[in-house]
């Protein structure tokens, strides 16, 4: 039986020996999973690390343990990514938040990889603490070498002399939604696995086994099944962002909810007839009458503060100006909505992709030239994944119906699509106006089923889409790729604008993630015009401004060839280094905003406020940039509106 209870306000215990035991516990643990945001929400329980760090503190130095057997710390997986701070930073922000928590032994988790095997490794290696992941092997590095050289096994001894047995399990699902694995991964049952190393732990001297695991409940059960026994004494799992706890087969299958927000303390009793372990589990909210440890709130300010200033660094550069404003995305085809569109499906090998275009908060033009990471996450601000679907044709054009349902209201239900082009006549009443669809050059079948990649947003019903609603929430989409295994859009287009880079390419970029990244590329290129870098210019070219009334060119010119970066220096310095920022854009931050302030008012009052057109691409020649190359986003006819005589 599996219980997932209510929010308490503080503590609550979860499980515990009848009777309960009298004397102090052999054994003290704290499990938590799954945790990506280091500031608290505004929504009870609060969580943040400030606040979490006080608990974790409170059980490992608290006057009322004192005489007891230190704590010991396990997690389960998922803190690198994602989050906007890990778009950013590419998850070495959570190190030393990790570290801090005082984390004994961690599995590794689908989202810890979203950067590559390379940066993963970085990462890791940087923790006090090993990373488990006994069932998955990497042939590339020998045999039976598990992914990314985790480890299988660890011993740990309590600071009372017990040995406790950790082994590092996960699931084969999650495997099949990161795209920047190394080829010919292996993966071996869990239970097998646990099988055939828990007895060396045994003879080792181990006296008490955890499974450290990074799967959903179902397959934690299944492990409970069958290594109960007295092979595995307890599961500590994670993937799963809730708070449950089972007893299956004499084995505790515990998860401990998500992002600060729960923990669970553990302690542990040898038991007093036969062998085997008395647990008492004890869930902790992390609300917000808990005081905010200092040195944590320290933590998160410096974090933060590196945070902005990687804001500011520039990612890539447009030679088309990126039409972003509201009354275009949400009421026709715009440029970036088919270029974001077309990487989401790209980047998971979908037959066709539906965007909400209140997905693309930036409300503006981007005028060519380079472009800030601040841009995209400002962009692209939400926190809900990228997922991927099996639906049918009819719930596809269920979902373009809704999409156009309120038109010209503008909504952010209006679809942006990707490999699918349709025929809509909006004199016709809403649930009619669509004519006709294709996905990719052939007419969608309603019965024929296809991958779909959107939003998780969207896959939960949100903004009328009913047809995509998910089959665990009540709907009939199958999900391939569901939220908890999914990619931001700002990770997934800062990992794209990485991949352009053609000076000082990101030191842990790594072969698998150049691979998947080159395919990709290639796809985009056959709608988007992608230009190469130019030879390094000696001489500045002033900025051309506008020619006509119509027509608005913005043209910021690299100068001399940067300097050669320190990128050593610094462990988190990638290839935006190589672009000297004080020197190649002719306009400041400030001036920039202005500019596109007093753009967006002229176009307005020069009644140009729906045309497609207020910028021309830049053609080659029109700009040199010699760091990276230059996309240049286009729209080719997807959505065509046709009024029916």
């Amino acid at each position: 039986m599996t219980v997932k209870e209510p929010i308490p306000a503080d503590e609550t215990v979860t499980f515990q020996p009848d009777p309960a035991p009298t004397a102090p516990p052999d054994l003290r643990f704290v499990h938590y999973n799954d945790v990506y945001h280091v500031d608290a929400s505004s929504a009870e329980p609060v969580g943040g690390i400030a606040r979490f760090q006080t608990l974790v503190n409170q059980y490992r130095n608290g006057e009322e343990f004192r005489d007891q057997s230190k704590l010991l710390t396990f997690f389960s997986g998922d803190a690198f990514n994602p989050s906007l701070e890990s778009s950013v930073t590419k998850g070495s922000h959570m190190v030393a938040i990790l570290n801090g928590i005082g984390t004994d032994v961690a599995c590794v988790g689908n989202h810890d990889l979203d950067f590559g095997i390379k940066q993963y490794r970085h990462l890791t290696s940087q923790c006090t603490f090993p990373w488990l992941l006994a069932n998955v092997f990497d042939p590339a590095l020998g045999h039976n070498v598990p992914l990314g050289n985790a480890g299988k096994t660890v011993m740990l001894t309590s600071s009372n002399g017990v040995k406790v047995g950790v082994i590092g399990l996960a699931e084969r699902e999650w495997l099949d939604t990161i795209n920047s694995l190394p080829p010919d991964i292996i993966y071996k049952s869990a239970s097998e696995t646990a099988k055939e190393l828990i007895p060396e732990l045994r003879r080792q001297g181990a006296e008490i086994i955890v499974a450290v695991t990074h799967q959903r409940e179902p397959n934690d059960n299944k492990l409970a099944e069958k290594c109960g026994g007295g092979l595995i004494d307890i599961v500590l799992g994670g993937h799963d962002h809730y708070y449950a706890h089972s007893f299956i087969n004499g084995v505790h299958v515990l998860r401990s909810g998500t992002d600060f927000k729960q923990l669970s303390y553990i302690e542990a009793w040898r038991k007093t007839s036969g062998r085997g372990w008395d647990f008492k589990i004890t869930r902790r909210d992390v609300v917000s009458t808990i005081a905010q440890n200092e040195d944590a709130v320290k933590t998160v300010e410096r974090l933060t503060r590196k945070l902005r200033e990687k804001l500011d660094k520039p990612i890539g550069y447009t030679a088309a100006p990126l039409d972003a404003r509201f009354t275009t995305v949400r009421t026709k085809e715009s440029n970036i909505g088919n270029f974001v569109c077309d990487l989401m499906r790209y980047y998971y090998s979908a037959d066709c992709c539906i965007m909400a275009a209140g997905t693309i908060r930036g409300d503006q033009i981007y005028p060519p030239g380079v472009l800030r990471l601040r841009d995209i996450v400002n962009c692209f601000p939400f926190e809900d994944p990228v997922v991927v679907l099996k639906v049918t044709g009819k719930q596809i054009w269920d979902a373009l119906e809704n999409g156009v349902s309120n038109y010209p209201a503008l909504e952010g239900r209006f679809p942006q699509v990707s490999n699918i082009r349709f025929e809509v006549d909006y004199s016709q009443p809403p649930n009619s106006r669509i004519l006709s669809v294709q996905i990719g050059e052939d007419p969608l079948h309603e019965k024929k089923e296809y991958v779909l990649a959107t939003r998780g947003y969207m896959g939960r019903g949100k903004d009328g889409y009913a047809s995509l609603l998910i089959e665990e929430e009540g709907g009939t989409a199958k999900e391939i790729v569901d939220e908890e295994n999914g990619v931001l859009i700002s990770t997934i287009l800062r990992q794209y604008f990485m991949s352009l880079k053609v000076l000082g390419k990101w030191k842990r970029w790594g072969p698998s993630m150049d691979r998947a990244f080159s395919s990709i590329q290639t796809s985009i290129e056959r709608t988007h015009a992608v230009y190469p870098a130019s030879p390094t210019t000696k001489s500045p070219t002033s900025p051309k401004f506008p020619r006509h009334p119509h027509i608005v060119r913005l043209r910021k010119q690299d100068t001399e060839s940067p300097a050669t970066s320190d990128s050593e220096a610094d462990p988190d310095t990638d290839e935006e280094d190589h672009y000297d920022d004080s020197r190649p854009i002719r306009f400041s931050e400030r001036e920039l905003d202005v500019l596109r302030r007093v753009m967006r008012k002229w176009w307005r009052l020069a009644g140009l406020k729906g045309s497609p057109r207020c910028c021309d691409e830049l053609e080659e020649g029109e700009f040199s940039v010699d760091w990276t190359k230059a996309i240049a986003p286009r729209v080719e006819g997807r959505i065509e509106e046709i009024r029916r005589t």
